[in-house]
């Protein structure tokens, strides 16, 4: 199954010429799972070619103009591209009203349904494939960072246990190979007899706004790629402790001490034309660090071992 990290909009409050608003797109087979909506995001959102109909979930952060003013103008170009399949939508109370306010008042004719699950702390969606949890953030408002997480997936199929206990090739190899026990001749083969031990999911962890702090170290334990905020140099320190942001070197020591395989910086301030000096910060304190820019593309693949 694939996994892919497209980055939509990577600047923090005010849009640049290189970098527009916060948005990430997370494309997981066939379903696109988005993660805020700044301005505009739709363009770049367009321009990736990720397609306006197919299954879509969008997660907002918190109630902040740059990462929620794009979503009126990316639900108006998904109907105005014909979408007629359901967007599910999550994010804060608020957000709501927000949706049905400003769909009535700017005539925004949808064509087709929206569905709104308020978030809180912990489970917000389970999939028989994966599941979204959220965790109260350390912003200036409310805010939540997310977290998605893959279940475990059957162990390696052995064909020579299957043909051992008498299971032909075919359907019920299939229904094995992915968990399902199985009746052969009234005798009840199970999954775990012909696969070797499950093999773990991968962990995608999504920020949002927020200064680094335990809770968040221990959400997003073991995560195979995190993306942090890192919207200040830390030079810049009391800077992010006044707006309740987070600097590079604070991203990176959550990610160290949080065994993240990958950190990904971003929401990078304005006054950054090149963060190159945020991601040699960062690299001090962990091995595997890069900055997100508009437009980038990263695979999270599985672990060589459980392909």
């Amino acid at each position: 199954m694939q996994l892919r990290i497209i980055f939509l909009g990577t600047s923090s409050a005010v849009p640049t010429a290189k970098r527009g608003l916060t948005s990430i797109a997370v494309q997981r087979g066939g379903e696109l799972l988005i993660f805020d909506a700044g301005e505009g995001m739709q363009r770049n959102f367009l321009k990736s070619g990720l397609g306006t109909n197919r299954s879509m979930k969008v997660f907002i952060t918190h109630m902040h103009s740059d990462h929620v003013l794009g979503l009126l103008g990316f639900m108006q170009t998904l109907a105005l591209n014909g979408r007629d399949m359901p967007l599910y939508i999550y994010g804060p109370d608020i957000l709501k009203e927000y949706i049905d306010v400003n769909t009535r008042l700017l005539n925004v004719n949808l064509t087709y349904d929206v569905y709104f699950t308020a978030v809180g702390e912990g489970v917000v969606v389970k999939e028989k494939e994966y599941t979204v949890k959220a965790c109260k953030a350390e912003h200036s408002i409310n805010s939540y960072a997310y977290c998605i997480e893959e279940h475990d997936r059957p162990g390696v199929f052995y064909p020579e246990k299957a043909i051992a206990l008498g299971v032909s090739k075919g359907r019920l190899w299939h229904r094995l190979q992915h968990g399902e026990d199985v009746l052969v001749d009234g005798r009840l083969v199970r999954s775990s007899d012909v696969t070797g031990p499950k093999r773990k999911g991968r962990r995608i962890g999504i920020s949002g706004d927020t200064r680094a702090n335990e809770r968040l170290e221990e959400f997003f334990k073991g995560c195979d790629l995190l993306v942090f905020d890192s919207t200040f140099s830390e030079d810049e320190k009391d800077r992010a402790l006044e707006t309740m942001h987070s600097t590079a070197r604070e991203a990176a020591e959550l990610a160290s001490r949080a065994g993240v395989k990958m950190l990904v910086l971003t929401h990078f301030s304005a006054r950054y034309d090149d963060v190159s000096k945020l991601v040699k910060e960062a690299s001090i304190l962990h091995n595997n660090v890069v900055a997100a820019e508009d437009m980038m593309v990263i695979d999270v693949p599985y672990p060589p071992s459980d392909q």
